[in-house]
């Protein structure tokens, strides 16, 4: 009984994958030669704006019904549906009438009017969604035929096969279609796409290390938000709750923070990141913050930004101009609570440079006790897409621990091959090691 169980789970993993692979072939035919940054954006703003019309149609359907709580409620109302954090859908904005006007020569015009539309009655989403699909070099055509593919995506609230009792509304499809054409994109892309986007099995690497429970979660380039959605995966699968921590992020970058803002969106993730896109180190938009956890996947080696010499964040030194690397890890340290921990990528010259006082800089966090591990993954990894400015290199995730003993690290069992990591300290056997189960329960 348990060997059929397993083979049906896999059978249904496969069949999700070949549904998502499916479909990113057939937008991806659609593209012609538009070049990926620009057809991506495309792409995920129809998908938000699927996945926003099926939410508001699902409690739409509840209010129509008016059974239980609902009784005498106006499915008209924009009130009932923000009582549910659910997004208010103007009429000529919802998915049906985009996909009945798909063949129309104005369908651009008619997108764009609903993402004003959605906009204007939705203050979270000011500003953040694409408004350019009547631009005359996008083929209205093939705009039509995708509308007629994303269609294809449902929110039917019908059982799974793998006998967990979830719906497919329950595991979020659109959101997982979202998630998986953001990895597409960052490989079309090749090295800008580490700009925004960083592996999942980086990404899982990193959320499975810190174990973020319960407590607020921070990510100082935040990207397109994939260690935020990691993490409220992590605490499903562990039976915790999601309301339970508090996510804050920043980005610098003004078209990944709109990615990032409808990738929270799309999940039902509330999350503080900020009004606007900005600098991390010239504009701080958390200065008062101490995260219990951060997770941060930030650009290596960069050479021109903003650096204040009497900052307070440089407690352990003054990290050199031309390179930011121990600016990020100051940062990170600076926003820790007292039992705060950290995990972050960093590049690999940051754990023996010695340049422009960067040595005595790692020398006072090791003496101050704050290194809990340090993590090598393989040079190869799943995705093709790279971690910011990976440039080929395998990166050294380092994880730290801030204002606690150390805790031993022991070996965690059943990890799927390409997953695996090895630790540069103990040599034990297994290549994959995190902390134990009194502070990674399962």
């Amino acid at each position: 009984m348990p060997a059929r169980t397993k083979t049906n789970a896999a059978a249904q993993s496969t069949a999700t994958i070949g549904f998502e692979a499916k479909l990113w072939l057939t937008a991806d035919k659609l593209r012609n030669n538009m070049d990926a940054a620009e057809y991506k954006h495309v792409v995920l703003g129809l998908i938000f704006l699927k996945y926003i019309s099926d939410t508001f149609e699902e409690h739409r359907a509840k209010l129509l019904a008016g059974q239980g709580d609902y009784a005498g409620a106006n499915a008209e109302d924009p009130d009932e549906y923000k009582a549910e954090t659910v997004f208010w859908v103007p009429a000529d904005a919802r998915w049906s009438h985009l996909q009945a006007n798909a063949k129309q020569p104005t369908i651009g015009k008619i997108v764009d009017d609903a993402m004003v539309a959605i906009e204007r009655d939705n203050p979270r989403l000011k500003g953040v969604l694409p408004k350019d699909y009547a631009r005359p070099a996008l083929d209205k055509h093939s705009l039509g035929e995708l509308i007629d593919v994303i269609a294809t995506i449902t929110l039917a609230a019908a059982p799974s096969d793998s006998g967990s009792g979830k719906s497919h509304r329950s595991v979020d499809l659109l959101g997982r279609v979202y998630e998986y054409f953001l990895g597409r994109f960052a490989s079309a892309e090749g090295k800008r796409g580490g700009e925004f986007y960083t592996p999942q099995c980086v990404d899982r690497v990193l959320v499975e290390m810190i174990a973020p429970y319960k407590g607020r979660i921070y990510d100082p380039c935040n990207g397109s938000g994939g260690l935020f959605v990691q993490s409220e995966k992590f605490i499903e699968a562990h039976g915790g709750k999601v309301g339970d921590i508090s996510i804050y992020g920043q980005e610098s970058n003004p078209t990944t923070w709109k990615l990032a803002v409808m990738n929270l969106a799309i999940r039902g993730i509330e999350g503080d990141l900020g009004k606007y896109a900005a600098d991390t180190f010239r504009n701080d938009l958390h200065p008062d913050l101490k995260a219990d956890y951060i997770l941060a996947n930030f650009p290596f080696n960069v050479s021109d930004w903003f650096r204040k010499d009497d900052d307070v964040r440089w407690r352990y030194g003054l990290p050199p101009k031309g390179n930011a690397n121990f600016g990020w890890i100051q940062h990170i340290i600076h926003h820790m609570a007292t039992d705060g921990m950290a995990g972050f990528v960093s590049a690999n010259g940051a754990m023996s440079s010695n340049q422009s006082g960067e040595g005595d800089i790692r020398r006072a966090l090791i003496e101050a006790d704050l290194v809990d591990c340090m993590v090598a993954l393989p040079g190869q990894r799943p995705h093709r897409g790279r971690p910011r400015g990976l440039h080929g290199r395998p990166p050294r995730p380092a994880f730290l621990q801030h204002a606690n003993p150390r805790l031993p690290l022991v070996p965690h069992e059943k990890q799927e091959r390409r997953h695996q990591t090895r630790l540069s300290r103990p040599p034990q056997a297994d290549p994959f090691y995190r902390c134990p189960q009194t502070r990674h329960p399962h």
